[in-house]
């Protein structure tokens, strides 16, 4: 900040040149701002859309809240998720209200690979 002022109050001296030296600096905060800030969050907000817009029934969700859930129906805007065991217990819920969503190959492919290790710890021990 005190580099901004000094260039302002050297500005006033030294004439237009150095009011465009405070316009150079105010960009460079500015751009610097964008690449740090706005551009890595439009990026994990398009991550985000992808993923909602591939879920499909069957689908492992977590929501935002915390629980786990199977998808049982899709709308336009909303899912059904159905909780726990309790064939009973479904609720509808909007799609920005899931966090994470787990296909039920992936999840087939890391319990595999879990018990690969297992069986490997057990050929070490």
């Amino acid at each position: 900040m005190n580099l901004i002022l000094n260039a302002a109050s050297a500005g006033g001296s030294a004439g237009a040149g150095g009011g465009l030296m405070l316009i150079i600096w105010i960009v460079i905060i500015f751009g610097s701002m964008y690449l740090f800030m706005i551009l890595p969050q439009r990026k994990e907000q398009k991550k985000a859309d992808a993923m909602r817009n591939s879920m499909a029934v069957g689908d492992t969700v977590l929501t935002t809240s915390g629980f786990y859930g199977v998808i049982i129906d899709i709308q336009d805007d909303t899912v059904i998720v159905e909780f726990g065991s309790n064939k009973n217990c479904r609720i509808p819920m909007q799609k920005a209200a899931i966090s994470a969503v787990e296909k039920p190959e992936d999840a087939q492919k890391s319990a595999e690979t879990a018990d690969k290790k297992d069986k490997k710890a057990e050929k070490k021990a």
